[in-house]
């Protein structure tokens, strides 16, 4: 027998239905709600008073005489409160942490990143984010009392029940972390915590690559490689929470030893950091600072890296066409700034591997947010999780200026 959904979960599920409803047309009474979602009235009465309470809808009367109105207790119609409040988005890289301030509607109003070990330093790196965060405030002019929620993105599998890091293998200083818990206990307010590739897939759906695409796979190289699967436009996170794990798909048994305890992961041969041993190799400067992984193209051996790169990457998403048959590719992380090579790469083994209708079937792009796929996509989870919707609008220009400062090194 299947076992019953947590009582959280469905909570949490109805609401969304209940503000997507509330958002999505024309004012509604409560009674339309009930009849519209089947709840009971007790039920509808109690999300509803919850999403007031939270800001996320008001009331407006019903005039007399209009519908809905009648001899007892005046009925009210249920609309979108205007957006207000700010929200707090933290992107943890393996080796990165980056920083947001944004208002409700999406808009990034401060940002700050930092090149830290992340990956050995699970409480130091919490602590500095909560730094990070408390001074950006400032800078942006934002009370602590008006943060109605954060979201973070963490680079590890993250149980979806203990919401706990589990990977021994991944973060190791990390296990049996619930970053979550953590950063509430530190901040004080909401947070909302995803794999890392899962906040790139939403950033990319919002402001990026992917908007209008509901079947997607986005894919994440960078220290490593992780991706996001997003099935009729909803995240499938399997039944853990631990879906996505490409980088660990066995591409030869006679490869380098990846940190998982096997040998010959995606991992080992499509990341930054085997990218830049071959640039070192080839005579070039292993630095982001000194040679952006954007500028590696530039140079025909290392061009030739990375179009054989996308061909390795390209051969593991030509099985998992097969299998879910997505619209769209997005090919995300720092390793996609290098552009054209890349994605060509990926492209010509889809068409070779795939089967024919699904290789045609699927659009090969690079993400348009660059590094900042994932600090994006937690702004829009956050908003989200308000009950706002800042993908409608276009990506506000403070934004779209700060990602071209980034992505130019």
């Amino acid at each position: 027998m299947e076992s019953e959904q947590p009582a959280s979960s469905r909570r949490h599920r109805t609401k969304e239905q209940v503000t997507a409803l509330i958002r999505s047309g024309p004012p509604l009474t409560r009674a339309d709600l009930g009849q519209a979602t089947g709840l009971s009235r007790s039920a509808v009465a109690a999300v509803v008073q919850e999403l007031l309470d939270e800001g996320v809808i008001e009331e407006d009367l019903i005039p007399p005489g209009g519908r809905g109105s009648g001899r007892g207790r005046p009925s009210a119609l249920l609309v979108p409160s205007a957006a207000r409040g700010h929200v707090v988005a933290i992107d943890f890289g393996h080796s990165h942490l980056a920083v947001a301030v944004a208002d409700a509607e999406g808009g990034v109003l401060a940002e700050r990143w930092a090149q830290m070990d992340v990956d050995g330093q699970a409480r130091a790196s919490l602590d500095a984010a909560v730094e990070i965060v408390v001074e950006l405030l400032d800078e942006a002019g934002v009370a602590v009392s008006d943060i109605r929620c954060a979201a973070a993105g963490i680079p590890a599998p993250i149980d979806a029940h203990s919401h706990e890091i589990r990977s021994m293998s991944i973060m190791s200083d990390w296990v049996g972390v619930n970053p979550q818990q953590e950063l509430a206990r530190r901040l004080g307010w909401r947070v909302v915590v995803a794999n890392d590739a899962d906040m790139g897939a939403q950033g990319e759906l919002r402001f990026g690559a992917a908007r209008g695409i509901r079947d997607l796979v986005y894919v994440k190289l960078g220290d490593g490689v992780g991706a996001s699967l997003v099935l009729q436009g909803v995240p499938y996170p399997g039944a853990d929470g631990l879906a996505g794990e490409v980088g660990h798909t066995q591409v030869s048994d006679q490869g380098d030893w990846c940190r998982c305890g096997n040998r010959g992961c995606l991992e080992t041969v499509a990341s930054t950091a085997f990218l830049r041993t071959l640039m070192a190799d080839a005579g070039l400067s292993p630095r982001a600072d000194a040679y952006p992984l954007r500028d590696a193209a530039e140079h025909p051996a290392v061009a030739r890296f990375v179009e054989e790169t996308g061909r390795t990457v390209g051969r593991v998403l030509a099985d998992l066409c097969n299998w879910l048959n997505p619209r769209g590719v997005i090919l995300g992380g720092e390793l996609s700034t290098v552009g054209a090579p890349l994605a060509d790469g990926v492209r010509e083994s889809i068409r070779r591997y795939a089967q024919p209708a699904s290789a045609q079937a699927v659009e090969v792009r690079t993400a348009e947010l660059g590094r900042r796929s994932e600090l994006l996509g937690a702004v829009a989870v956050a908003c989200r999780e308000l009950g706002y919707e800042p993908w409608a609008k276009p990506l506000p220009p403070i934004a779209l200026d700060a990602a071209r400062r980034v992505t130019a090194g």
